[in-house]
């Protein structure tokens, strides 16, 4: 038996501030929008400092969006945790969500949600890696080590998603990551302007199969933030 499709997405916002220089939620939820996918994983989602509020409100994702964001309870001002939330559409069955600790240098940290899709489970993971390869291996280790000893039990399929910060195809942490799972062939997403980079992942294993993928370009997307979202649609099997 197959279920609908499930199409998931990650995009680094920049916290909604523009290749122009300007900040501008409001673009940044017209990308999301036209990239419609059931479950996004976002990076840069809360301000850098002072209460570290979300640049998308629960107003605007409310009214203007199909999605909810995923309520880690960190900050009640926040979205996410060090900059890292998931959005899923708001008839989906949210099962439970989660904080992945990560060795770092600066604040860094993954975050869970684990969703129903008819009987299968599906956890999905948004990450922001470091720019130091060092620092992303040891990341990469603490993430694949969490999902192998998560008390959370286990799921019928695992998809990994984020700013990875690796420019090396299947080097560094895509190495350590690419031994249990699965790379969809995205493309390039950085910079949104003059792609030359896959900084970019969305990774999965368990009960999927990969029907497509790619990068969104659109020139709302090329000028709401400096990467391109980045996008996979799954045929989900029982």
């Amino acid at each position: 038996m197959s279920i609908p499709m499930l199409k998931v997405a990650s995009y680094n916002i920049r916290k909604a501030l523009g290749t122009d220089r300007r900040r501008s939620p409001d673009r940044i939820i017209e990308v999301l929008n036209q990239v419609g996918a059931d479950v996004i994983a976002l990076q840069e989602a809360d301000r850098r400092f002072g209460k570290r509020a979300a640049v998308l409100s629960d107003f605007m994702l409310e009214h203007h969006t199909p999605w909810r964001a995923v309520p880690l309870g960190v900050r009640n001002e926040s979205m996410g945790w060090h900059g890292n939330a998931i959005l899923i559409r708001r008839d989906h069955e949210l099962i439970g969500c989660d904080l992945i600790h990560l060795p770092c240098l600066e604040p860094r940290g993954a975050v869970t949600a684990t969703i129903r899709a008819g009987n299968v489970t599906i956890r999905i993971v948004g990450m922001h890696l470091d720019l130091s390869g060092l620092w992303r291996r040891r990341q990469a280790m603490a993430v694949l080590h969490y999902l192998d000893h998560s008390h959370h039990g286990p799921a019928d399929a695992t998809i990994l998603m984020g700013d990875f910060n690796e420019w090396r195809p299947m080097r560094g942490c895509m190495l350590d990551f690419g031994r249990s799972f699965h790379v969809a062939p995205l493309g390039r997403s950085y910079h949104a302007t003059r792609p030359v980079a896959t900084l970019d992942r969305i990774l999965w294993r368990g009960g999927l199969e990969l029907a497509e993928c790619g990068v969104h370009h659109s020139a709302a997307a090329r000028s709401a933030s400096d990467h391109l979202p980045v996008w996979a649609r799954f045929d989900v099997k029982t």
